[in-house]
């Protein structure tokens, strides 16, 4: 029996050589191919833009390490109670923090982590953008400013949490599952 992906039946058919070429990458480098990837084989173009920006944000050049922006992504999939990126994004921070408690924390309440006060202020930033967007103003980012993020880190905090945003909501518009080995990993 195989695991459900979404709740939408996946398109049958061959993908292109180009897509085929990124899951054996995905494959090689994390022994699967993550359904949020799977969920988007319903347009190329789309999985090409969504892995292009996710690829940009997550793992690209910035002033925020990759253990942040994990770290943004559980916040506001714990807001936006996205299964899917609540357990693959918690197992990233698990694995880049190397503290297991840290993922839950994150999800359950940030405020309740011993957090640095660059990571409290990046996440209350993060967590506005979700829950009042249309309520930020320039105290929001002085508050991150005096944290010691410039303007181009509040960029990409920005950028992380909208992206991750629309993520969760295409995720649990489509009831998309996480791999079931994301549950395990780094515990």
């Amino acid at each position: 029996m195989t695991e459900r992906i979404t709740a939408l039946d996946l398109p049958a058919g061959e993908l292109s050589p180009e897509t085929e070429k990124y899951f054996d990458i995905c494959r090689e480098k994390l022994g699967m191919v993550p359904n949020v990837l799977l969920s988007y084989t319903f347009d190329e173009t789309k999985l090409r833009a969504f892995t292009g920006m996710y690829n940009d944000l997550m793992l690209g050049d910035s002033g925020l390490s990759k253990l942040e922006r994990e770290m943004i992504a559980v916040v506001v999939s714990s807001i936006n109670k996205c299964y899917y990126c609540l357990t693959a994004h918690g197992a990233a921070v698990r694995q880049l923090s190397g503290d297991p408690g840290l993922g839950e924390l994150l999800v359950m309440n940030f405020r309740a982590a011993a957090l640095s006060e660059r990571h409290r202020a990046m996440l209350v930033f993060a967590e506005k953008v979700t829950e009042q967007p249309s309520k930020l103003d320039e105290a929001d980012r002085a508050a991150l400013r005096a944290a010691g993020f410039d303007d181009r880190d509040i960029f990409d905090i920005s950028s992380t949490a909208a992206f991750f945003n629309m993520t969760n909501r295409m995720a649990s518009a489509i009831d998309m599952r996480p791999n079931p080995e994301y549950a395990a990993q780094a515990r």
